[in-house]
Parts: C-alpha cells; sequence; structure tokens
C-alpha cells in the first residue's frame, strides 16, 4: 500500500439539537444513527440538554448535545452524510432563522480543518456564543483546542449558562 493511498481517521464533533415532535427520541436517534455512518465510529458522546432557543422566534426548548466520533470519510462527504440524516429524520429546511425544527445537525470542527463557503464554515462561527453547543462539547472534549478559537474548557467558562438543565 501507498503512502497516498493510508487513509487517516480525523475527529468530528457534530451539535444536534431538536424542539419538535418528541425532540429527546429524536436526538437519541440522531446519535446512534451518526456512529452508523460508513467508515466512522462514535467515540464519545456528552449528556443531553434542554436549552431555551436562541435567538428572537418563540418557540418549545430544545433537546442538545454533541457527539465526537472519529472518521475515515472525507470532510465532503461526511458533511453529505450529516444532510442526508437530518432529511431522514425530518427535517423540512425552512428560511426563518433560529426557528423550530424537527433536528438540527450542525458539523463543529473536523479535524483541524477551516473552511469557509457559502456551504460550510469551519470551525462552526457559532461556537464561542452558544452556551447550547459549548456545555455539551465540554463534556465531549474538554481541552479540544479549535482552530482560531481556542480551547473548548476556556470558551465555556466564558459563557453564561441561559437556563440549561443536564439531564439524566
Amino acid at each position: 500500500m501507498a503512502a497516498s493511498d493510508v487513509v487517516y481517521w480525523q475527529p468530528a464533533y457534530v451539535a444536534l439539537g431538536s424542539n419538535l415532535g418528541d425532540p429527546r427520541r429524536i436526538v437519541e436517534r440522531a446519535i446512534t444513527s451518526i456512529s452508523t455512518l460508513p467508515k466512522t465510529r462514535s467515540w464519545r458522546r456528552s449528556a443531553l440538554y434542554r436549552t431555551v432557543p436562541f435567538g428572537p422566534v418563540r418557540q418549545p426548548d430544545f433537546i442538545n448535545a454533541v457527539v465526537g466520533v472519529l472518521t475515515q470519510l472525507p470532510l465532503e462527504d461526511f458533511f453529505a452524510a450529516l444532510q442526508q440524516l437530518e432529511t431522514e429524520l425530518g427535517r423540512t429546511r425552512v428560511t426563518e432563522r433560529w426557528g423550530p425544527r424537527e433536528i438540527d445537525l450542525d458539523l463543529l470542527v473536523f479535524g483541524r480543518e477551516r473552511r469557509d463557503s457559502e456551504s460550510l464554515r469551519l470551525p462552526h462561527p457559532g461556537i464561542p456564543g452558544r452556551d447550547f453547543v459549548l456545555y455539551p462539547l465540554r463534556d465531549v472534549a474538554a481541552d479540544l483546542h479549535i482552530p482560531g478559537l481556542g480551547r473548548v474548557r476556556d470558551l465555556a467558562d466564558r459563557v453564561s449558562d441561559r437556563g440549561m438543565q443536564r439531564l439524566a
């Protein structure tokens, strides 16, 4: 096998959220589905958190979590697989920013990748200001250094808890 044929395992971190239907069940199902993606192994997952919605739209509380995986899929394939999972789990694309949703899967970090395209920005630009991302991410990878942002533990310490509830 040539060195160019070697496929390395990349760590990836995905934020999950739902506030329609049965959000807890949907998030649990999404976590299981992510772990069954080809060439992907589930590594670690956070607790589930009940969180108040972010943004100006009145809506039910969310259930949020973060899952860490190792994958041999190329970035574009992994991202496409996440988008396909959203569709399979009932996500309908709406134009209302920060509105209610059946499921939301946000790719937060993929290895040391940095991207800034219309369809994908890495690391995810919302990480530093969102308790519903940072607190579960701290459960999974407190010492992770996010390129251009800093260490997860330090970022989480700077963001106030907006009434999050860690679920058993």
